[in-house]
């Protein structure tokens, strides 16, 4: 007689979230992506539907990156140093169904763009390509609460993921979101606690908990995955039994953490690539529902992951 499988049946389910807005829905990308919906833990099809695929955010900065490694540089070429250019290859050559654009240049180190400079590249950007945005700030708290909202007017309607929001600086982002329609993510340094904390302080500002993206922070495969894998692994075993308040989707920095290694940086392409992949597919295993990638190789391995998955 076959063993009869024993099958967990879930109470919660997590919130759904939608980026871009087509005309129809009172925007001008060509498509929305959606995260979210699982009724079950990653890949266990038997015990729920997982009605949304992991989705991949090609990273895209609005000045050429200083700190990137030479493998990943050399492979978009003089694209870099026109962001327009480099958002529209991403698109056209590598089929980029979403892009992540990080507003590095308003940093005071880097630039220090104005609010209404990074406006108008905002609204350039959503000329060039039709694809959903993730807009992100430059991670110094007063000057990403003068230029994220600046940001979320000119791309008003288009609802785009913004962040990041985190638990000392997220009223103004929220109120921004909140006025031009857009979603949010909340970013927490490892730690549930503060994630569902986070999560409820925005939720009570008025925005919805189904327009939140949890940003759990993570590392890099040798450099703390294993510890943001189980936090990951604990918020999701909570959402699904029965916490709202961690039932968000979650956003992982990929590209960002893996090229940070010194392993990825030697001068082997391959190598790079596969730290970059193999992050990411451990990721998905902990539950990412959005990965920001920046190899359009390491990009298309992943790709094929998720879909060797999915046929399964």
């Amino acid at each position: 007689m076959a063993a009869e499988l024993m099958l967990e049946k879930w109470q919660g389910i997590v919130s759904v979230v939608g980026i871009g807005a087509t005309k129809a829905e009172g925007g001008t990308r060509s498509h929305t992506v959606k995260i979210g919906g699982e009724k079950t833990l990653p890949f266990l099809f038997p015990e729920g539907a997982i009605p949304h695929k992991p989705q991949i955010a090609f990273e895209v900065w609005d000045i050429p990156p200083v700190d990137w490694p030479q493998d990943v540089v050399k492979f978009y070429g003089k694209a870099l140093n026109d962001p327009l250019a480099w958002a529209q290859m991403c698109v056209r050559e590598y089929q980029a169904q979403i892009l992540c654009v990080r507003l590095q240049g308003a940093h005071p180190d880097f630039g220090n763009r104005t609010a209404p400079e990074e406006a108008k590249f905002i609204a350039r950007l959503l000329k060039k390509v039709d694809v959903p945005l993730i807009i992100l700030g430059c991670a110094d708290d007063e000057k990403d609460n003068l230029v994220l909202p600046a940001c979320s007017e000119a791309a008003k309607g288009e609802r785009c993921l913004i962040g990041s929001a985190v638990q000392d600086n997220y009223k103004t982002l929220t109120a921004a979101v909140l006025a031009d329609g857009h979603n949010i993510i909340a970013e927490s340094p490892i730690d549930i606690n503060i994630a569902k904390q986070l999560n409820i302080l925005i939720s009570d500002m008025g925005l919805a908990l189904e327009r939140i993206a949890i940003n759990p922070t993570i590392g890099a495969l040798g450099y703390g995955l294993e510890y943001a894998y189980s936090i990951m692994e604990r918020a999701r075993l909570a959402a699904l039994s029965g916490d709202k308040a961690v039932a968000s989707p979650f956003i992982c920095f990929v590209g960002q953490e893996s090229w940070r290694a010194k392993e990825a940086k030697i001068e082997d392409s391959e190598r790079g690539i596969m730290w970059e992949a193999i992050t990411a597919a451990a990721l998905i295993q902990a539950g990412a529902d959005l990965l920001v990638l920046r190899h359009p190789k390491a990009i298309e391995k992943v790709n094929k992951y998720i879909a060797d998955l999915f046929r399964r």
